[in-house]
């Protein structure tokens, strides 16, 4: 049975048709990608996936099309953030109709909540949500930390699974791991720190690099579940300069700049998001073929 709180997890993009419509020929081959890569899951909508961008009902057939196409063969996850409790409740009743192995809940954004509010807000959403909650604490983009011990009391809830931790605090995720029930899983929602993070007790990422590799980041993640720590590096040091630039801009722009150049989805945006700047592609191309993801002359 698929388990959405352990391996590696695909934060899948989102591909654009010529009028700007979600691409949905090129969404169902992006989805067959992943599971014959080997990853464990996908998660649909979320911040690789230009969910800002996306209407509710946009998202919705985004989720069914992964839904769909994966079809019980790995675990699909679908982004269900917002920075209004009601909102997203909302949202969470439209998806009930649709089978999932787990809901991702962001800290809410802009809006700056106390602990108090953020433990207020996710207990609302887990009381209501039709699949397990993974939290979702990544300050960079929300401007709040989730404190370690309001992630500890909310891993006493029922129907919350785990937290997809992008704070870059290993001592945070380290008592995390510590202090919570053994169901509580601790997944990195950073690539570079998936290693780092599952040496400490995380079983898993989710993941912006495997929409490129997914091999090789599944068998990273795979090596280090079985304590094979030296294979482990060896795939962390190769995957080390293609994790960089995925950032070498904001996401997900680079990785879907590289996905583009790989031939599997077009190159296109919604604004504000904008194509990758020309003095940064050189450096991704060569990557990918340092990688022998992408040949000279050949197109896919």
């Amino acid at each position: 049975m698929p388990d959405a709180f352990r391996g590696t997890h695909t934060a899948l993009v989102t591909p654009f048709a010529a009028d700007g419509s979600v691409d949905e020929t090129e969404l169902r081959a992006l989805v067959r990608r992943q599971v014959d890569g080997g990853v464990s899951g996908i998660v649909a909508c979320g911040t690789t996936g230009e969910a800002a961008t996306l209407s509710r009902d946009e998202q919705i057939r985004v989720i069914e099309i992964v839904q769909e196409e994966a079809d019980g063969r790995v675990a699909v996850t679908a982004g269900a953030g917002g920075n209004a409790t009601a909102d997203v409740l909302e949202f969470l009743s439209r998806l009930e109709p649709i089978k999932l192995d787990a809901v991702l809940c962001v800290v809410p954004y802009y809006n700056k909540p106390t602990p108090a509010g953020m433990l207020a807000h996710f207990r609302a959403l887990a009381d209501a949500a039709p699949a397990p909650v993974m939290l979702y604490n990544v300050p960079g983009r929300t401007a709040r930390n989730m404190p370690a011990d309001v992630t500890l009391a909310l891993a006493e809830h029922p129907n919350i699974g785990g937290v997809k931790e992008a704070s870059g605090d290993l001592d945070q995720v380290g008592h995390i791991l510590r202090d919570a029930p053994r169901r509580f899983s601790v997944l990195s929602g950073d690539d570079s720190l998936t290693l780092p993070m599952m040496v400490l007790g995380a079983l898993g990422v989710v993941s912006v690099v495997s929409n490129i590799d997914p091999d090789r980041m599944s068998r990273l993640v795979g090596a280090a579940r079985a304590s094979d720590w030296d294979e482990a590096r060896r795939l962390h040091h190769e995957l080390s300069r293609l994790m960089s630039l995925c950032f070498i801009e904001s996401n997900p722009i680079p990785v879907k700049a590289a996905v583009a150049m790989m031939g599997y989805c077009a190159e296109r945006y919604r604004l504000p998001m904008v194509p990758l700047e020309e003095k940064n592609r050189p450096a991704l191309d060569a990557e990918l073929r340092r990688l022998r993801l992408v040949q000279a002359g050949v197109t896919r």
